[in-house]
């Protein structure tokens, strides 16, 4: 009678010994459990459960090793634990194999020990990095500190930026794992300071950021419309930071454009700012009237006009940007200390 061969896969990200009961239930049952190299990461566990395990040589060819599984299963139940590599090619060979086996083919089958969980590709791009920076590692990435990598990471962002104005969708999943990488990155380096903190410390923070600024879906309560959760938002950094202004936490680095954009949306709720000249403001409206929607255009025109005159139009914006977030403190009642807390 045919014996049964079973293949034991198990994910490399999963702390070894964590398998499922079908798992356990076959290795404790089996006439004989094999692995490919005696340093397995399964082979401690199962020793401790009193599994004995025999190795398998795999310095042959897939196809040897295939022959090898086969004879071990032509009788009584046999079990393969894949390799953290996945053993390529071994499927192919056993395949073949069989087809020639006819009748005195044993049984096959596939039991999952364990499997990824979404977020589970993380742990290989964090050991990635640590074997990088490591010695033996890539002396370039060994060099590099936050303050040489700052380049990168906004050249990264804008070209995210890039491609999700394009629509390229491809071209974004490659953009955002060019940003992941500057995390990745900047945890690596932080992990060899004197004081230390790594990757689960950054997914740590933001997990709780994100928990305790969403009381409406963790605490089943608070804000409902999307309206309401924006300014709920906003309350509770401002009690988290101890902020004072709505300007707080504005990066007064960020493009002027974009600063003029969240600096305007941000202080649309204070009364009383003061504004730029009547006449400047009759002449937007008139610019924007006949730009009859053309809204980029008129930008353009604006950038062009202000450029003819040798100045330099995103230095013109970003005083201005400074000057209107002087009004709006101003107007809360405080000094436009110009600190810029973090989110």
């Amino acid at each position: 009678m045919p014996g049964r061969l079973v293949l034991l896969a198990t994910s490399p990200r999963v702390v070894p010994g964590l398998l499922s009961f079908e798992a356990w239930s076959t290795l404790q049952s089996a006439d004989r459990v094999l692995v490919g190299a005696a340093d397995h990461p399964l082979t401690g566990p199962l020793g401790t459960a009193g599994i004995p395990v025999a190795t398998v040589p795999r310095d042959g060819t897939p196809p040897d090793v295939a022959r090898h599984l086969l004879s071990a299963a032509a009788s009584g139940t046999t079990v393969w634990v894949a390799s953290p590599d996945g053993d390529p090619g071994l499927a192919d060979a056993l395949a073949a194999l069989l087809d020639g086996l006819g009748p005195l083919a044993p049984d096959v089958d596939v039991v999952l020990g364990s499997w990824d969980l979404p977020g589970a590709r993380l742990l290989d791009l964090v050991a990635v990095m640590d074997r990088l920076r490591s010695p033996g590692g890539c002396p370039w990435d060994a060099a590099q500190t936050h303050e040489s990598l700052v380049e990168y990471l906004v050249e990264e962002a804008y070209e995210t930026v890039e491609a999700i104005e394009a629509g390229d969708d491809a071209e974004l999943r490659e953009e955002l794992g060019d940003l992941l990488l500057q995390v990745a990155f900047h945890a690596r380096i932080a992990a060899e300071h004197d004081e230390p903190w790594t990757i689960d410390d950054v997914a740590d923070g933001i997990t709780a950021k994100l928990v305790s600024r969403h009381p409406h879906v963790f605490a089943g309560h608070g804000a409902r419309t999307a309206d309401e959760v924006e300014a709920s938002w906003a309350e509770l950094k401002k009690q988290e930071k101890g902020r004072e202004s709505v300007t707080d936490g504005i990066p007064m680095s960020l493009p002027a454009l974009v600063l003029a954009a969240k600096l305007l949306r941000r202080s649309a709720r204070i009364e009383d700012v003061g504004w730029i000249s009547p006449e400047v403001e009759d002449a937007a409206d008139r610019a924007y009237d006949a730009a009859d929607g053309d809204v980029g255009d008129l930008l353009l025109a604006l950038v062009a006009r202000v450029a003819d005159t040798d100045e330099d139009p995103e230095q013109e914006l970003r005083a201005a940007v400074r000057r209107h977030r002087a009004r709006i403190r101003a107007a809360e009642g405080l000094t436009d200390d110009r600190t810029t807390p973090s989110d």
